[in-house]
């Protein structure tokens, strides 16, 4: 599956609000509900109990916070620019101000670790960082992943 295959339209977003790792999950959460059309409350549950598991800041202001569920049939996700950068427990203890939630089936396996992975592997990239913080609104944020995705993919 292609990495730009998993944002549904409108499935990313810029300058979302939240003070905390459990407000910025739960308008995540609220983003999957509006773009995947699956139950927010439900993957919220799914993604705070691998929050549990340990932590998803990735480092370099990211985070990928990610679960395994029976809410989606596929491999997808949505992103957020945070507003305000948010404490994911990253190793090199920066707070995250971008955020992509990755949501897999239960049966996924594999495929759950090579989308995180590709996921990951994108925000390595300082420069799709910088364009994505330098974004005016989500269209660009969207554009800015829609090209890098593709870019990715390619790789």
């Amino acid at each position: 599956m292609a990495l730009s295959d998993l944002i549904p339209p409108g499935g990313a977003v810029a300058d979302l609000p939240g003070t905390s790792k459990k407000q910025v999950l739960q308008s995540l959460s609220d983003l999957a509900q509006r773009t995947l059309h699956v139950p927010a409350r439900n993957v919220l549950d799914a993604v705070l109990e691998r929050e549990r598991l340990g932590s998803t800041g990735v480092g370099d202001g990211v985070a990928i916070p990610h679960a395994r569920t029976r809410e989606v049939s596929r491999m997808c996700g949505v992103f957020a620019r945070l507003k305000t950068p948010v404490d994911f427990d990253a190793i090199d203890g920066r707070h995250a101000d971008l955020v992509f939630l990755l949501l897999a089936p239960e049966d996924s396996g594999a495929d759950h670790l090579k989308a995180l992975a590709r996921v990951a592997r994108l925000f390595r990239r300082e420069d799709i960082r910088m364009a994505l913080r330098a974004a005016p609104d989500s269209a660009a944020v969207n554009a800015i992943l829609s090209g890098a995705a593709q870019t990715i993919d390619a790789a």
